[in-house]
């Protein structure tokens, strides 16, 4: 994948294997840090099964999270704006024994 030359977006090249491409499902994050790193542990949770699966686990720079941040907030607000507001349903709070030395939030 290009993106198109421009100033505020540079042209580079991304990529994508087939086995990528098709996504794994998560239903649930957690994420953790440390002074050096932010963890995003993507979880799937089925009904009726004791124990979820982490499927995925991605690592970032501290940079590289408020970037992702920015990032989602820009896409939530344009998804917003074409389909309207997302709505949040069963809100649960969750404590989780997770924290990698650091502190622990959820997604």
């Amino acid at each position: 994948m290009s993106n198109q030359d421009n100033p505020k977006n540079p042209s580079f090249d991304i990529e994508l294997n087939e086995e990528i491409a098709e996504g794994t499902y998560s239903n649930f994050a957690i994420i953790t840090h440390s002074q050096s790193e932010f963890i995003v542990d993507f979880v799937r949770m089925m009904p009726g099964v004791p124990k979820g699966k982490v499927k995925s686990r991605i690592i970032l720079a501290p940079q590289h999270a408020k970037r992702l941040l920015m990032a989602l907030g820009d896409n939530i607000s344009r998804f917003e704006e074409a389909f309207g507001e997302i709505e949040l349903h069963d809100q649960q709070e969750t404590n989780i024994p997770l924290n990698f030395g650091g502190q622990t939030g959820q997604a």
